[in-house]
């Protein structure tokens, strides 16, 4: 099974010549590439798009001899990942044309381990073309074939590797346990036997520190070192609240996969619910859907099963006793269900996980 791992990297002045050199050139060659093919295109639109051919990265080599200092599978890449966008496009118009690649200061470039020329030895890591190994901080140790790896540098200016390993699937002992999570703003996530998970709230609580900081960098001239200083703490912030979250989501999935064999969830529309704009700010940093990706991969990396509910399923109207419908709920200040014909009285988000569980039994 493939499965990624991300580490944090350390390069030295050398090796950040490099890797800013092997930035620029996937970024050239893929805007390149897609600058032919729409032009390629805009004269061929009577013929069939498979049979036009376009050049490769190893034609412009002869015409650009300094990409010949990079990586050549990064550029090999750039390519099929262009390619791979094209083809979306034509297949489904909804996913959107290919865009170029902006110069931005998040980079990132993809190379594979061909006859093992990536490999992990005394904390350091080496990758194709670059002589010296880049420190890297293994915080996690891994057994399995590396297959490829990606290295990006966030806006903060920090390094990263993800390195996709095809490692052996490790599997959880099972439990009979079926369970339903109500997801909300007020508490994360509700479990059917009455279980909260806390919302932190990590963007509100860092609000004021963020919007100082965004204030200070809206001040600072415009091409001036202060400015690239200002920018890069509005960076770090952001990728501490990011990095909260993601720790946050980890540890309920976590905890849910290992003690649940069945875990019901709701089908949430998030990008519908994110045009409701009083509620929309609460709704991203909650991150409902980067929580359900998660809960997906580590189910079926452990052999667990989740049950999506039907969009249509009203779960917060629904009495978990008798099954009577009503619509008090839809009026979130509603924090308690009282169903008017058994007279059930129960937390309303308890109530939704108990009819989620129902769809499990």
């Amino acid at each position: 099974m493939l499965k990624a791992y991300k580490f944090r990297l350390y390069p030295n002045v050398e090796q950040r010549i490099y890797l800013a050199k092997t930035f620029g050139c996937t970024r050239f060659v893929y805007n390149r590439m897609l600058a032919e093919r729409i032009k390629s295109y805009e004269e061929n639109k009577a013929l069939d798009i498979k049979a036009i051919k376009y050049p490769s990265p190893a034609q412009y080599k002869t015409e650009f001899e300094w990409l010949k200092e990079v990586d050549s599978l990064a550029l090999a890449n750039a390519q099929m990942n262009l390619g791979k966008a094209y083809k979306n496009f034509f297949r489904d118009k909804s996913i959107g044309f290919p865009r170029f690649k902006k110069k931005t200061n998040t980079n990132s470039y993809t190379t594979n381990n061909q006859n093992g020329t990536v490999y992990i030895e005394n904390k350091h890591i080496k990758v194709p073309k670059l002589k010296s190994m880049i420190k890297i901080k293994q915080h996690r140790e891994f057994n399995g074939l590396i297959k490829s790896c990606t290295i990006s540098q966030v806006p903060s200016g920090k390094y990263y590797i993800s390195i996709l390993v095809d490692a052996e699937n490790i599997q959880l002992p099972k439990t009979g346990s079926k369970i339903g999570v109500d997801l909300g703003i007020k508490e994360f996530a509700i479990t059917s036997n009455g279980e909260f998970f806390h919302n932190p709230k990590y963007l509100k609580k860092s609000a004021k520190r963020l919007a100082k900081l965004q204030k200070d960098l809206s001040r600072k001239q415009k091409g001036s070192n202060n400015r690239k200083k200002a920018k890069i703490k509005v960076a770090k912030l952001h990728e501490k609240i990011s990095n909260q979250r993601k720790d946050m989501l980890h540890k309920v999935s976590t905890q849910l996969i290992n003690e649940n064999q069945v875990i019901v969830i709701e089908d949430l529309k998030v990008s519908n619910m994110l045009k409701n704009h009083k509620l929309a700010k609460s709704i991203a940093d909650v991150s409902w859907s980067e929580f359900r990706r998660i809960l997906e991969y580590k189910a079926k990396w452990y052999s667990r099963e989740i049950i999506v509910a039907p969009s249509n399923y009203a779960s917060s109207q629904l009495c978990s006793d008798c099954g009577n419908q009503s619509s008090q709920t839809k009026n979130l200040s509603c924090r308690t269900y009282i169903c008017s014909v058994c007279g059930m009285i129960m937390d309303r988000d308890i109530n939704a996980s108990k009819n989620l569980l129902k769809l499990a039994i």
